[in-house]
């Protein structure tokens, strides 16, 4: 069976298990704009390092002026099925990955996301808004820099030390917190560690990233529904979304394995400065956004300086 057949597969068994639901074209005409903002959400998801919620998240709070609670749980949700379907056809492909890296950041990732959404405080919509601008803006400037310098890029990562194993955790770890505020994160945290930090290619780094955000994904969607954030509003969003996530983010998945490393990292950086222009342009800039996003820009930039500075063991 060929990969488009597959992914094709996949996306006929979704629909007939949606077509199941009682007025189920009702949902796609009642939120037409939330489906078409995943047409585009879904596609960016499978590509890049960049989940559904990326594209969802601002959209949504910005544009549609959905609360941002629902927006993560939303992002979450529709993330468990877009992405689990970007993964399986990854994993079809038999396209490399970094199980490592997998395996240690999925840890710190579930541990995050539990503390992030039982423990943390409820911050306020626009800080929570501009912080996320704030760290994926920080990563654009680095990843920039980064690609007008000549850098032997890797292909593979060794057998880890347990130092790069805790360092792997406290990634996940802070991908997990990211992902229990703004349903996104853990993909491009991890992915600038991947990159920045072990020189691994974009190639690699991005299906690693949208297999890790698939699963941290899932978790936090059964986190979310246990605590009751599911809600009528949101699983309608989520039930309009459903059909154009699982052909979108598989394409995008193909799209990716037949691109340069160099037009991925660009393609990123261009859509973090859409991102950041619509930030400055929608949300109200009060002097708590101000403080909040100048200290998350600040921290975010500090560890990408970090992970860039160091020289991987088996480079040396």
């Amino acid at each position: 069976m060929g990969t488009l057949s597959f992914s094709l597969l996949i996306a006929i068994l979704t629909w007939i298990v949606w077509l199941q639901l009682d007025n189920a074209f009702f949902y796609l005409q009642q939120h037409w704009e939330v489906a078409l903002t995943m047409v585009f959400g879904s596609l960016i998801a499978g590509a890049t390092s960049e989940g559904g919620g990326a594209i969802a998240f601002p959209v949504f709070t910005k544009l549609l002026h959905i609360p941002p609670h629902e927006a993560k749980v939303f992002s979450l949700a529709i993330q468990s099925v877009g992405m689990v379907a970007a993964s399986l056809v990854i994993l079809y492909m038999r396209i490399k990955v970094a199980w490592q890296v997998i395996r240690w950041a999925s840890v710190g990732g579930i541990i995050g996301i539990f503390v992030s959404l039982f423990i943390l405080p409820t911050f306020p919509p626009a800080i929570v808004k501009m912080s996320f601008t704030a760290m994926i803006t920080s990563f654009a400037i680095t990843l920039f820099i980064l690609n007008q310098k000549q850098i032997k890029w890797q292909n593979y990562l060794p057998v880890l030390k347990n130092q790069e194993k805790f360092i792997l955790l406290s990634v996940g770890f802070l991908g997990g917190i990211m992902g229990g505020l703004v349903g996104n994160g853990i993909d491009i945290i991890t992915f600038s560690a991947m990159v920045l930090l072990f020189r691994l290619s974009e190639k690699i780094a991005t299906p690693t990233s949208v297999l890790l955000m698939a699963f941290n994904a899932v978790v936090g969607f059964i986190l979310c529904i246990s605590l009751g954030q599911f809600t009528p509003t949101v699983q309608a969003y989520w039930l309009a979304a459903i059909p154009v996530v699982v052909i979108g983010a598989p394409i995008g998945a193909i799209i990716c394995s037949r691109l340069e490393r160099h037009v991925i990292s660009y393609f990123l950086i261009s859509l973090i400065a859409v991102e950041l222009v619509s930030s400055l342009l929608l949300i109200n800039l009060t002097s708590s956004v101000m403080v909040a996003s100048s200290i998350t820009f600040i921290f975010f930039s500090g560890l990408y300086y970090w992970m860039y500075s160091r020289t991987p063991r088996y480079l040396v």
